[in-house]
């Protein structure tokens, strides 16, 4: 298995025990553990290759929906074992960024040559699946976390695409975009790195408008 297959299953994989994580919370039975791990796993992914215009990944090999599968499994069966699953599902949505922030640059630049459609793709390919998740668990959405996420994403997709760029082997290529995006991701969550927030201030009634 060459590196970046392997990063296409590890995302997979972190990213459906992040949604089997979320079923637990809700305490659903096995086949909300295999709706959630399903949704989340290959849900990024789905929407990068509707996008995109290609076969879903998924549809030509369904061992991603294994992956999902089994997955879901060994979490329906260990979950009460874990303290804190909400910090768990945290860590491993960092880690299923920066694998999938990587393989999904790496698709977009296969499939159309541009590096600015590569960015974007590694970016949708890491961030959907999470929203979905917590979108239908009705979990707060990591996305709204006042920690740093999508930059996280951004700047693993800038870093495998431009040592693409110049011609880098992929594994050359994909070890330091997928260590950037965990080290930022990951201090986020740790150090609680953030940008400043909007502030809004009042609007101006109508009637002072001249």
């Amino acid at each position: 298995m060459d590196w970046i297959t392997l990063l296409d299953y590890a995302g997979i994989a972190v990213f459906a025990a992040t949604g089997a994580l979320a079923a637990s919370r809700k305490e659903l039975d096995i086949i909300g553990f295999l709706f959630f791990a399903g949704l989340t796993g290959i849900g990024g992914g789905t929407i990068r290759d509707l996008v995109l215009d290609v076969p879903v990944f998924w549809v030509q090999n369904p061992d991603y929906l294994l992956v999902c599968g089994v997955v879901a499994i060994i979490v329906y069966f260990t979950a009460h074992l874990i303290e804190s699953r909400y910090k768990l599902l945290l860590w491993l949505d960092a880690v299923g960024v920066a694998a999938y922030c990587v393989f999904g640059a790496w698709k977009g630049l296969v499939v159309t040559g541009s590096a600015p459609i590569a960015i974007v793709m590694g970016m949708l390919t890491a961030a959907f699946g999470g929203i979905l998740r917590d979108q239908i668990a009705g979990e707060p959405s990591v996305l709204m976390r006042p920690e740093i996420y999508i930059t996280a994403a951004l700047a693993g997709s800038v870093v495998f695409t431009f040592l693409e760029l110049v011609g880098l082997p992929i594994a050359a290529s994909t070890t330091p975009a997928f260590l950037v995006a965990l080290a930022i991701r990951g201090g986020a969550l740790w150090y609680g790195w953030s940008f400043p927030p909007y502030r809004s201030r009042p609007g101006r009634r109508p009637e002072d408008i001249p």
